[in-house]
């Protein structure tokens, strides 16, 4: 791997260090919000998610700059938005001005999700495919611990440091934006998308510098067959893709219905039911983002050595087994273990789905249906981490914790019995390669 392939997937991935401080830099500005504009319940709840409903929009129309403007065109643009919002909501004047900022901020991340790993994964031998495109989710979880930590030291400065907390998201915004001029084009979109094969090429020698233009050459001939055989079937939402648009669609689902957002954004809570409730902020802030980051870093070793349907098993044995002992904490009084169970959860997640959910959409799907694939998948996960986001609370005050933990590890049986069953291993297969091997046939 030349050090230029991986400094444009760097700068791509850094999209998601965005995504992740923009996610969490609320956690510290959304009390003084309330207490400056004196919100009511729901309207401070409306103000913090609509970050949330503008990822979600994102993820939707984010296939559509991506297909036709270009993978880099978008990316350039996800960092305007993620400019635009910062500032816009370190100055805002009233609530409903930062909603609208929260909102801009969210759709860049949204969009982020569909065109950021796929870019990466486009650009990328099928070797080190893996870990390019998990550089995406390494990023995010690096991002969630940078905003901890800025908001802990901007804390002092008073009154207006929620401010100061939102603002400073434009210094990275700015760096990652410049940035983002740097990379080249996706070959396949130039080639399989736009038919410009000799631009195509030219990134291609840009990225394998070693390769003899015969074979350049045959990958572009590759590209443009996949092009041709795409061009005279259906359309996305079809009997052809249905493998692709399952495994995009299950691995988003079962990502969320793993409970993930659930317990990282109510963990003081978990914390509180178990007896915690005085160290909850420690845990959740530095511990949980910590331990994630670490073993997001080990998933990112070993997808390229193990596999995408290996980790997915791994985590998912992971899962069973943190999800169910915190079940049994709860139903048997012993729950002082929950806190470690947590931990292991996160470690579990961080190694398995964490690191491949956007390696594996952004493989499965031809390079013509390959943002409307992301799209879908990007789409699914935001939709159920909302659902899961507004429900817990609700499911916490009708069951007792250990129900609600019994329900996860259930679904992360079903998880596992997909995975052994159903995922194919996608390590190392050329993009092309790929549709023949999952049986889409032109």
């Amino acid at each position: 791997m030349s050090l230029r392939l991986f400094l444009w997937s760097l700068t791509a991935a850094f999209a998601g260090f965005l995504f992740g401080f923009d996610t969490v830099v609320m956690s510290g500005a959304e009390k003084p919000i309330q207490d400056l504009w004196q919100l009511s319940p729901q309207l401070h709840g409306i103000a913090i998610g609509s970050a949330l409903w503008g990822t979600v929009i994102g993820s939707v129309v984010g296939q559509w700059p991506t297909d036709r403007y270009g993978r880099r065109a978008t990316l350039i643009w996800v960092g305007v938005l993620f400019i635009v919002s910062a500032v816009w909501s370190g100055l805002a004047p009233d609530v409903y001005s930062l909603m609208i900022a929260r909102f801009l901020g969210g759709l860049g991340i949204g969009i982020s999700t569909v065109t950021a790993p796929l870019y990466i994964a486009e650009i990328s031998p099928p070797a080190a495919r893996g870990r390019l495109t998990a550089l995406f989710q390494f990023n995010i979880v690096l991002g969630i611990v940078i905003a901890y930590a800025s908001n802990a030291a901007l804390a002092w400065i008073g009154d207006d440091a929620w401010r100061w907390m939102l603002g400073v998201a434009a210094i990275p915004s700015v760096i990652y934006t410049i940035l983002a001029f740097a990379v080249p084009e996706s070959p396949r979109w130039l080639i399989g998308l736009r038919g410009q094969r000799d631009a195509g090429l030219k990134v291609l020698r840009m990225i394998r510098p070693e390769a003899s233009d015969t074979e350049l050459a045959h990958v572009a001939d590759e590209i443009e067959q996949s092009r041709a055989e795409e061009s005279s079937t259906a359309g996305f939402w079809s009997w052809r893709l249905r493998t692709p648009i399952m495994l995009a669609f299950l691995v988003a689902f079962f990502n969320q219905m793993s409970g993930v957002n659930a317990i990282l954004y109510f963990a003081p809570r978990i914390f509180g039911l178990a007896g915690y409730e005085d160290q909850a902020a420690r845990l959740t802030s530095i511990g949980v983002g910590v331990t994630n980051l670490i073993f997001t870093f080990v998933g990112l070793w070993l997808i390229d050595r193990l596999g995408r349907r290996t980790l997915l098993f791994i985590g998912s044995l992971g899962y069973i087994g943190s999800l169910g002992l915190c079940s049994w904490g709860f139903y048997s009084g012993n729950s002082t273990i929950v806190p470690a169970c947590v931990f292991a959860f996160i470690a579990a997640h961080a190694i398995g789905q964490g690191t491949v959910i956007w390696v594996l959409i952004a493989e499965v799907f031809p390079n013509q249906f390959r943002a409307a694939g992301q799209s879908l998948g990007s789409f699914t996960h935001w939709i159920f981490a909302a659902l899961v986001a507004t429900f817990f609370p609700v499911a916490v005050d009708a069951f007792v914790p250990g129900t609600i933990f019994a329900f996860f590890t259930g679904m992360m049986v079903l998880q596992l019995a997909w995975v052994v069953w159903l995922v194919p291993e996608t390590k190392g297969v050329p993009l092309e390669e790929m549709s023949r091997r999952l049986g889409i046939e032109g």
